[in-house]
């Protein structure tokens, strides 16, 4: 088992899960963050982290999309290992459904 981090997250970027991560397997794209499966220690101690909810295991039915996306873009995207303030939108964005198709980016955040 992993985790993964699901669009809940995009353009919404809160690092509360970067900051607990033991293994700093957490990467940095432009209005994301994604988990690196191979690197995971599959510890949890992210997950219940996140304020909105955006990480899950990928034994959740809802995470199953995301396996895929994570492993890509970690192999893409900087390394990032500490917390920094989420994105200005995050409030008003963590509630919006369907953001992949209309938000996310591939481009890389600024990592460490």
């Amino acid at each position: 088992m992993t985790f993964v981090v699901t669009e809940v997250c995009i353009r919404c970027k809160y690092t509360d899960c970067v900051e607990v991560c033991p293994v700093d397997c957490f990467y940095e794209g432009e209005n994301m963050l994604v988990i690196n499966p191979d690197e995971c220690i599959d510890c949890g101690v992210c997950e219940p982290e996140c304020p909105i909810d955006a990480i899950l295991p990928d034994t959740d039915s809802r995470a199953e999309n995301w396996l895929d996306l994570n492993k890509r873009y970690a192999d893409l995207w900087p390394n990032l290992t500490r917390k920094r303030p989420p994105m200005p939108e995050a409030e008003e964005m963590k509630e919006v459904q369907e953001k992949l198709e209309k938000y996310f980016s591939p481009e890389p955040g600024e990592g460490d």
